[in-house]
C-alpha cells in the first residue's frame, strides 16, 4: 500500500507540478475536513464555513469530541450537511484512535534523560509502552529505536548524533545544529556515511508567510536583491529564565546566548530565502542587560555575492520588542510585520527605470498590495516530525535537512568573531578561527549551579 500512495503522489507532482490549493487550511486534518465539505460545494463556500468551524474546535481532540449536530450547524450552508458532519467527526475519531493523532506513522518507543525526576515526568505522560533510559548510548543501541530526535544542550547535538548515525539510526536534531561548524562537518560526514536520514527542527520553516517570501525571491518576483532587513527583538527574556539552567548563558554550557538559543531559526529563515551571504560584520553586547557571559544585543551587517547588503539586529533585553522582515529588490519590496505581508511591486525595473528616464527626481508607478496567507502560522514543530515521518516511510522531501543546518551557524559563528576581531568575517570559512577563540572563553567560562527549573515554553516561539 505504501509503495502504491508513493507512486501515485509522484504520479500527481508530474503532471500538475503548479497545482495550488483553493482550499484554506493551517493544519492537515483541516484540509481532510475541506475536502470533504467541498464535494458537491464550492471551494468559496467552503472557505467561507471553515473559519467559524476551526475557531470553535481548533484542535483534532476538539473536532473528535464534537457533538454532530452541533457541527452540522456550522456546515448546513454546504450541503448533505448531516453526512458531512458525522463523517468529519468520525473521521478526526479515527485519526487519533487509529494514528495517535499528530504525527500518523511516528510511534515514541523510548524517552532519555540524565534526570531520574524528569523520566519520572514523562512516564507519566508516555505511559509503561515507552521504554526509559538514563544514558543515550545505551538507549540508541537497545534496538527499540529507528529515529532519534535530539533536544539536549547544544554542544551534545553532533556528539549525540554522530554516534546516532554510527548506530545505523536516523536523527533529527533541534536547533542549533552544534556549537562550532568545525564539529558539523563531522556530523554531516557521518551522515553521508551511515546513508540515514538527517533532518533539523527548523519548525518556522512551515509558517505560511516564510514560504510565501521565499517562493517570492526565488521566483525573481522582486528581481535582483538589494538588501535584506530584519529587525528581530521581540525574543525577550528574563533573568529567571537564564537563572533556570546551569548550562545556560555560558560559553561552556550553550556556547553562546541570543544568537545561539532564541535566533538559530531566524539566521535560517534569513539564509533560507536571501541566500547566504559572504561576509559578515557585527557588533555584540555581551551581558548587556542580564547577569550572564554571552551575547544578549545584537547589531550585523552582512554582504553578498550579487552586492546586496543586509542587517540583523536582535535581542533578549528589549520589551516590547519588533519582529519585521524587510526585503527589497530591483522590482519592488516585501514587509513581513504584525501579521501582515506587504508586497510593493513597481512597474518598470528600477535599473531599467533609473537610466532610462531624463527626469531627476521623477517616481517609479508602484502598487502595494496585502499578500494573501492561510490563517495561522503552519504546524511548526508537528510539521517537521510529520515531514520527517513521511520521508522515512514514503520518501517526502525534507523541509529541514539537517545538511543545511550549518548554513545559520556559520552565520551565527561569523557574527561572533567578527565582534571579537572588530572586523569583516568571510564566509564560508573552516570555523578554525572561532572554534580557537570559543576554546579560551570555555577555560574561564563562569560555573553556574542548575536550579532544575522547567519553563512552560507553549507560545514562546511559534510566529517569531
Amino acid at each position: 500500500m505504501e509503495e502504491k500512495v508513493t507512486a501515485i503522489i509522484d504520479i500527481l507532482k508530474q503532471r500538475y507540478p503548479d497545482a495550488v490549493c483553493a482550499l484554506h487550511y493551517d493544519k492537515d486534518y483541516e484540509l481532510m475536513i475541506s475536502v470533504r465539505l467541498s464535494a458537491q460545494c464550492t471551494d468559496a463556500r467552503v472557505n467561507q464555513v471553515t473559519p467559524a468551524l476551526f475557531a470553535a474546535y481548533p484542535t483534532l481532540e476538539a473536532m473528535a469530541g464534537a457533538d454532530i449536530g452541533d457541527v452540522e450547524n456550522y456546515v448546513r450552508s454546504c450541503g448533505f450537511y448531516k453526512h458531512k458532519a458525522r463523517d468529519i467527526v468520525l473521521a478526526c475519531q479515527m485519526l487519533l484512535s487509529d494514528f495517535g493523532g499528530k504525527v500518523p506513522g511516528a510511534e515514541l518507543t523510548a524517552v532519555c534523560d540524565i534526570k531520574p525526576e524528569r523520566l519520572e515526568w514523562a512516564k507519566g505522560i508516555c505511559g509503561d509502552k515507552t521504554a526509559y533510559f538514563e544514558n543515550y548510548s545505551e538507549m540508541l543501541k537497545s534496538g527499540l529505536i529507528d529515529a532519534v530526535m535530539i533536544a539536549t544542550p547544544h554542544y551534545l547535538h553532533p556528539i549525540i548524533g554522530i554516534e546516532a548515525f554510527e548506530c545505523g539510526i536516523n536523527v533529527l536534531s533541534e536547533k542549533p545544529i552544534g556549537v562550532y561548524t568545525k564539529k558539523i562537518h563531522e556530523f554531516m560526514d557521518a551522515a553521508k556515511k551511515s546513508g540515514k536520514a538527517f533532518g533539523i527542527m527548523y519548525n518556522q520553516r512551515t509558517d505560511h508567510f516564510y514560504q510565501k517570501m521565499r517562493e517570492m525571491v526565488q521566483g525573481g518576483e522582486l528581481g535582483e536583491l538589494k538588501r535584506c532587513v530584519w529587525i528581530i527583538t521581540n525574543w525577550y527574556r528574563t533573568q529567571a529564565y537564564y537563572n533556570s539552567g546551569g548550562w545556560r548563558a555560558t560559553w561552556a554550557g550553550e556556547g553562546g546566548g541570543v544568537l545561539m538559543n532564541q535566533c538559530p531559526h531566524n539566521l535560517d529563515l534569513w539564509q533560507w530565502i536571501f541566500g547566504m551571504p559572504s561576509a559578515i560584520f557585527a557588533n555584540c553586547e555581551y551581558g548587556k542587560y542580564h547577569d550572564i557571559e554571552v551575547e544578549d544585543d545584537v547589531t550585523a551587517m552582512a554582504k553578498y555575492p550579487n552586492g546586496a547588503t543586509g542587517v540583523f539586529i536582535t535581542t533578549t533585553g528589549e520589551y516590547p520588542g519588533t519582529n519585521r522582515l524587510e526585503i527589497t529588490g530591483s522590482k519592488g519590496k516585501l514587509v513581513y510585520e504584525n501579521g501582515h505581508l506587504m508586497h510593493t511591486k513597481l512597474e518598470v525595473d528600477e535599473r531599467e527605470f533609473t537610466y532610462g528616464t531624463s527626469q531627476g527626481f521623477a517616481s517609479i508607478p508602484a502598487k502595494t498590495v496585502e499578500i494573501e496567507i492561510p490563517a495561522g502560522h503552519g504546524e511548526q514543530h508537528v510539521g517537521i516530525l510529520k515531514n520527517f515521518t513521511n520521508h522515512l516511510l514514503y520518501g517526502e522531501k525534507l523541509l529541514a535537512p539537517g545538511y543545511e543546518g550549518i548554513n545559520g551557524l556559520s552565520i551565527a559563528n561569523a557574527m561572533v568573531l567578527s565582534s571579537w576581531k572588530n572586523e569583516w568575517v568571510e564566509l564560508p570559512n573552516d570555523g578554525e578561527e572561532f572554534w580557537a577563540q570559543l576554546q579560551e572563553k570555555i577555560k574561564t567560562s563562569r560555573r553556574k549551579e542548575d536550579a532544575g527549573v522547567v519553563f512552560n515554553t507553549e507560545g514562546s516561539y511559534g510566529n517569531k
